[in-house]
């Protein structure tokens, strides 16, 4: 693989230093992990300078908010809109694309405590909505709120997409968003911003098993040019799609282009963008296209404690994925399998 332009979610923030720092386990500080100082990812934080002020302690972790249930809709069978009125504190730490909190009932145990990505959030009304597909016990659990009921929601959580930088540097370009199923949620956010910038948005959307409206009303107010389409057929790009993808990045040239989907989907859509770009180079036309998804496969404790986070490729290097902040390539890539 290339040279890995990596940081951390959480650096420079209020929750740096944290227990991975406290531990000797830091995904950015050298001087933690190995005792000797080679900056080379540098951003402007000397982890290990603030460790030793704050007594070599961690920070305070993230917070846990009572929140009041205030609208509640099923969309189809099985996808629940919450919205949800918190803290003013709360809803501007989560104002960013990829973020996300975990969300549990009152009643219910330390172990309910489920990740969910951030459809949208109300500064004004403080509201936050979340858009959530009820699968396992702990989202079907959510389904027993009522209007008015109070909910305890931890974070902010910031790590949900994959290769963010490559976002949050288009202004006045071409965008390409793909999305699938309960993935049109965390595609909110994302297609939010690039609107903001003065970007020209095409979504090719799956909507999957979701047939109702879910994110309807946000493709007519921001995206420029809305696809309807079927993406996977037996964890593999439909003919259809791979088309329909192909002729959009050769005709529009989309200097990123953006998935949110399941892990297959994400792989997929990468290796073809490479192929797309590799065929082009052959016919002598670079076309300098980034690549960013979402992360939200491996969500456990979100601080990169427990481990269920960590993944490991061919290079064998350890990567906490609710916190470390990576381009795609280098956690879709050369899995190891065993």
């Amino acid at each position: 693989m290339a040279y890995e332009v990596f940081t951390c979610s959480d650096i420079g923030t209020k929750f740096c230093p944290c227990h991975l720092a406290e531990s000797g386990q830091c995904i950015i500080c050298s001087q933690l992990n190995s005792g000797n100082c080679h900056c080379t990812h540098w951003n402007g934080t000397c982890v290990y300078q603030e460790l030793i002020w704050n007594n070599n302690k961690a920070k305070k972790g993230r917070e846990v908010f009572e929140c009041k249930v205030v609208d509640k809709y099923i969309v189809e069978e099985d996808v629940l809109v919450l919205s949800l009125k918190g803290s003013h504190e709360l809803i501007h730490d989560l104002r960013d694309m990829g973020s996300f909190v975990f969300l549990k009932r009152v009643d219910q145990e330390e172990s309910f405590f489920t990740p969910i990505s951030v459809m949208d959030i109300d500064l004004e009304k403080n509201l936050i909505i979340l858009a959530i597909e009820l699968k396992g016990v702990k989202t079907l659990d959510l389904n027993n709120l009522e209007i008015d009921d109070t909910v305890l929601v931890k974070g902010p959580f910031w790590n949900g997409i994959l290769g963010i930088r490559h976002l949050k540097n288009v202004t006045g370009k071409t965008c390409l968003l793909i999305c699938r199923g309960i993935g049109q949620a965390p595609m909110i956010p994302v297609l939010k911003y690039l609107h903001e910038k003065g970007n020209k948005v095409i979504v090719l959307n799956d909507k999957a098993n979701i047939k109702g409206s879910l994110i309807d009303d946000y493709l007519n107010k921001y995206a420029y040019k809305v696809y309807d389409c079927s993406c996977l057929e037996k964890g593999k790009l439909t003919k259809s799609f791979k088309e329909l993808l192909v002729d959009q990045v050769i005709s529009k040239s989309p200097v990123v282009v953006h998935c949110d989907g399941a892990d297959i989907l994400n792989y997929e859509v990468m290796i073809t963008l490479d192929k797309i770009k590799e065929s082009l180079k052959s016919a002598g036309v670079e076309k300098n296209i980034e690549y960013s998804c979402c992360n939200n496969a491996k969500m456990c404790c979100g601080e990169g404690v427990c481990g269920a986070c960590t993944r490991k490729n061919n290079d064998r290097k350890l990567r906490r994925l609710c916190k470390m902040q990576t381009d795609p390539k280098y956690v879709l890539e050369g899995r190891r399998l065993f």
